[in-house]
């Protein structure tokens, strides 16, 4: 008996001991790892299959614009801009798609600041432009689509994309030197990279027109 009764006396000491021993050791708080006063813990991991519905229902749908017209103009606002629309860089040049202003004033954009601000127009101003060079290089997309110069084949998507990096006049030039006559811009874009990095959108919906102009109805 009195072996038995010291046994449980001690365990109860040990027991009181380890208790007031964790009471009274502090653990350090490391910012964004512990709970404030009023918070409460929320934890619980998921089954197999609830794991599996998670990951489904967080799957957003996006569009896949691929090769059109709508991945087109995208891509080529982002590479001109990141798709900024009050972006002027310091050549002067403005908006998502970076027009200069005499290009603006042959589409028929005079108000630059409402050009600016005003994501319709800008894409009018584009697809205006796209219409001006598309009758441009009329003949020059007729006679080169397909072929390859400097390793790269020649699309109509993409000479349209290079003759809004340099103009219709440096696109010419370039087809008809077989890629000798190159053109860089102020930040050393080439007309070849272009020609490649848009290649093969279809933009066909658009007609060549010389008088192409933006108009906002």
């Amino acid at each position: 008996m009195i072996k038995k009764g010291s046994y449980f006396f001690g365990l109860t000491i040990l027991v009181v001991l380890v208790s007031s021993g964790f009471n009274s050791y502090e653990i350090e708080k490391v910012e964004g790892f512990h709970l404030g006063e009023n918070e409460k813990i929320s934890y619980s991991v998921p089954s197999e299959n609830e794991d599996e519905i998670e990951i489904e229902s967080s799957l957003v749908a996006v569009p896949y614009v691929g090769k059109t017209f709508v991945g087109f103009k995208q891509a080529l606002a982002f590479k001109e801009s990141r798709g900024i629309l009050n972006m002027v860089n310091s050549y002067g040049y403005m908006g998502k798609y970076q027009f200069g202003k005499s290009t603006l004033r042959s589409v028929g954009v005079y108000d630059f600041d409402e050009f600016l601000r005003n994501p319709e127009l800008q894409d009018k101003a584009f697809k205006a432009l796209i219409a001006k060079n598309k009758w441009e290089l009329r003949k020059e997309i007729k006679k080169y689509n397909g072929k390859v110069i400097n390793g790269v084949k020649i699309t109509e998507s993409g000479l349209i994309a290079a003759a809004h990096l340099g103009g219709a006049g440096s696109v010419k030039r370039y087809l008809r030197s077989n890629g000798q006559r190159g053109f860089k811009d102020g930040f050393g874009t080439s007309l070849r990279s272009y020609i490649k990095k848009f290649g093969g959108y279809d933009i066909s919906h658009i007609a060549p027109n010389k008088n192409a102009k933006a108009k906002i109805s």
